[in-house]
Parts: C-alpha cells; sequence; structure tokens
C-alpha cells in the first residue's frame, strides 16, 4: 500500500498519478493536520495501526514551500509533521519518504531551507537504521498546475497575463528545472531500487534564470515586457554550482527544461 500525506499538491498528485488507484491511500487533511504536535504518535500509531508495514512506503508530500511564511508555521508543517511520523512509524517497520529541497547546503538564511534541513539533518542521524527514510532533495518543480504566485515562473505568468512589467535580477542564478511526472517517475524508482537516507534528485542541467525568462517572454510574444537587472543581485545564492546526478538515477530521462518550460507556459497562457 502507498500512502501519501499531502496528496493535493503539486508533487502529491504526481505521485498518485504513479501507482495503481488500489493500491495508494490519500491520507485527508484532516487527518493529519494535528501530526505535527507533541502528542501526535498516538494519533499516527492509530491511524496506520490496520495497515500491515510490509511493502508499505508513507511518501510525506505535504510542506509549505513560501519563506515568506512565519518561521514557526514553516518549521511545524515542515520538520515536526514529518519528525513525528517518521519516529512513529520506523519502529513499527514502515518505510517513509520525506522531500527537502537542493537548496539545503546553499541558501541557509531561508527560514523555507532551514525547515528542510533539519529534516535532512534527521534522516543523517538514523543511518544505519533498518527503517531510515529516504530524504529527496529536489530541485524547482514545474507542469500540468499553475506555479505558485511567489515563485519565478508564478511571477513571470501573472506579469504576462496582466501585461505588465517583469523585474528581475541579472539572472546569473543556476537552477534546475524539473517536470513533476518525471520527478515522481525517478522517486519511485529510488524506493524500488531500496535508496535510503539523503539523495539529490538531481539531472545536472541547470539553466541560468535569465536563458530561462527571456525564452519564455520570447516565445509568448511578450519580450518587451522583461526588465532584466532592474532588481538587485541576491547575497546568497547559486552563481556556479552544478548538482552532478546520482548513480541511483542511471538509465532515468529527464525533459530538456528551457524547451520544456516554454511549452508548460504556452499551455497556461492560452487556456
Amino acid at each position: 500500500m502507498i500512502f501519501i500525506v499531502g496528496s493535493r499538491g503539486r508533487l502529491g498528485q504526481a505521485t498518485c498519478r504513479q501507482f495503481d488507484a488500489a493500491n495508494v491511500k490519500c491520507i485527508e487533511r484532516e487527518v493529519y493536520e494535528n501530526w505535527a504536535a507533541p502528542d501526535a504518535a498516538s494519533s499516527i500509531s492509530r491511524y496506520f495501526s490496520t495497515h500491515t508495514p510490509a511493502d508499505s512506503v508513507v511518501y510525506i508530500c505535504s510542506g509549505l514551500l513560501d519563506p515568506r511564511l512565519p518561521a514557526e508555521q514553516l518549521h511545524a508543517v515542515n520538520f515536526k509533521l514529518p519528525q513525528n511520523i517518521i519516529r512513529t512509524l520506523a519502529p513499527l517497520g514502515f518505510k517513509t519518504v520525506t522531500f527537502g529541497t537542493a537548496m539545503e547546503e546553499t541558501l541557509t538564511a531561508n527560514p523555507y531551507v532551514q525547515s528542510k534541513r533539519l529534516l535532512s539533518q534527521l534522516v543523517q542521524e538514523m543511518h544505519g537504521e533498518e527503517f531510515q527514510p529516504t530524504h529527496v532533495r529536489i530541485h524547482t518543480l514545474y507542469g500540468v498546475d499553475e506555479p505558485s504566485p511567489f515563485m519565478f515562473l508564478g511571477q513571470i505568468l501573472t506579469a504576462i497575463l496582466s501585461n505588465t512589467p517583469f523585474e528581475m535580477t541579472l539572472g546569473r542564478q543556476l537552477r534546475e528545472y524539473h517536470h513533476v511526472d518525471d520527478d515522481a517517475f525517478a522517486i519511485r524508482s529510488l524506493i524500488e531500487r531500496n535508496v535510503k537516507g539523503v539523495v539529490e534528485l538531481s539531472h545536472g542541467h541547470p539553466v541560468r534564470l535569465r536563458a530561462l525568462a527571456e525564452a519564455v517572454f520570447e516565445a509568448l510574444g511578450k519580450s518587451e515586457l522583461l526588465r532584466v537587472g532592474a532588481l538587485p543581485e541576491p547575497e546568497q545564492e547559486n552563481f556556479g554550482e552544478i548538482f552532478a546526478p546520482p548513480e541511483a538515477l542511471n538509465g532515468i530521462e529527464f525533459r530538456e527544461s528551457i524547451g520544456a518550460v516554454v511549452e508548460y507556459m504556452k499551455t497556461l497562457t492560452t487556456a
């Protein structure tokens, strides 16, 4: 049985699509919304008590992405909730999968990243345990639904739909863009290969944000809206690191970033 916490989100929905519906149990938010509390262990164990841990995997896809949210809220949802699930289910023999960000070692001042770093440290501390979780550090996801408004693509989409200028930095930041269905397939493959601990879900082909923005605005005939260099450069960013794909992802293919993102943005602006 595949259990999914956070099945309403982009990654949760994509994970659902990877499996036969008869083998997937989407845990409703009303069930897990209090699992971040200090006394949540009894509620978690009670929910899973009627299910056998053999061949069961719990995907913890829930999470908050916006770094502008209160730090305590990010900490509760992104760290305390998965921590409680892991600590409760590992002794029972359940496999768990958590998700972080590839920027955990780069954007350390970011409150969202800080919450994910704690989760990564928890998984690393469980090294050697039989039911150590798999913590997948993912890059920027796109595809299927609209991007979150605070994300780079979401801000671009807002500017294009409202026909207003889009101000950005010089765009030297490096980012890997992954179609969510590509990542969901890769994550399933990692679990089936029994990969444990922290793993970077990288394809090794990052793009500069400027190149991505220029391609999208040009393809949609809106180049006049783009204002490169209108915003100051961020102090803490990834301007040069290229993440090498792990051996565990050998044989798994990903879409070419710029072309696929352009097509994705076209579908959102022509619907």
